[in-house]
């Protein structure tokens, strides 16, 4: 049976694909990230069964699964254009993969909380407007453990590594660089290149890859980089459910100064 590849995928910033720039930021700047979320669908060659996403927005103690069938939007971005507030993302959710995936993940000792009531949050449904436009591949909404702990995230994937034989595709949603303080600055960001060259030889290192994610607070930058972590965890889902199997960056530009990486695996 086929197995399905892993992504980790940049969800740009707020409800970026669909507003104009803030004045002195220009036009073109989320056109190649753009780009790239629309060319998923062609990169993969034909359509999962269903999608797993975790988004960097969502972390709780136990894993949480969004569980209505026509689950809403929960629109966790902050003093943008009015429709932006409208935006549609009409997809459903399979309650077979719901299911499973509370088998899976209990048969692993995790404790699974189904959540009714908040929506698919803006790590999901602003990338996937541009990944599936038309809504027509369910999806589910998985959280993240809630812990800096790399370890944790890692171990995670690999709970969920046997959905990929299932018709599964499993994406991390996040960002390699973000830096809230900094984002919108269009000078240089000094931190964020040697910390890319750093992310793209760790997950490049099949060997060694995990050990070496393990230890991503002390990479050169990091901290610069990602002030809290959160960003960067979805990777580290996406990158254990591949098992150490290979990886190839996939998306790469300067953005507003900064080098930013997605990756695919498997």
């Amino acid at each position: 049976m086929k197995k399905w590849p892993t992504y980790f995928i940049p969800h740009g910033g707020g409800p970026c694909f669909f507003m104009d720039t803030p004045p002195g930021i220009p036009s073109d700047t989320w056109d190649e990230m753009a780009a790239f979320l629309r060319g998923i669908d062609a990169d993969l060659g034909e359509r999962p069964k269903a999608v797993i996403v975790i988004s960097a927005h969502w972390m709780t103690p136990n894993p949480a699964i969004v569980v209505e069938e026509h689950p809403a939007l929960y629109f966790d971005y902050y003093n943008f254009p009015p429709h932006t507030y409208e935006l549609t993302y009409p997809t459903t959710t399979p309650k077979w993969l719901v299911d499973r995936l509370d088998e899976l993940l209990s048969s692993e000792g995790y404790q699974v909380d189904k959540v009714s009531g908040r929506g698919l949050d803006h790590g999901v449904f602003v990338p996937f407007k541009l990944v599936y436009p038309d809504a027509d591949v369910p999806l589910v909404q998985l959280s993240m453990p809630a812990s800096d702990d790399a370890e944790e995230h890692l171990k995670f994937g690999r709970a969920l590594s046997a959905l990929r034989e299932e018709g599964v595709l499993i994406v991390g949603s996040g960002l390699s660089y973000h830096n809230l303080r900094d984002f919108y600055r269009t000078t240089d960001k000094p931190a964020a290149a040697p910390f890319d060259t750093w992310l793209n030889e760790a997950v490049m290192d099949t060997d060694a890859r995990d050990d070496k994610l393990k230890t991503h607070q002390s990479a050169p930058g990091f901290t610069a980089c990602h002030p809290t972590p959160e960003h960067l965890l979805p990777l580290m889902i996406a990158a254990g459910a591949a098992e150490g199997e290979a990886a190839e960056q996939v998306y790469s530009e300067v953005l507003l100064g900064a080098p930013n990486s997605g990756f695919r695996f498997g």
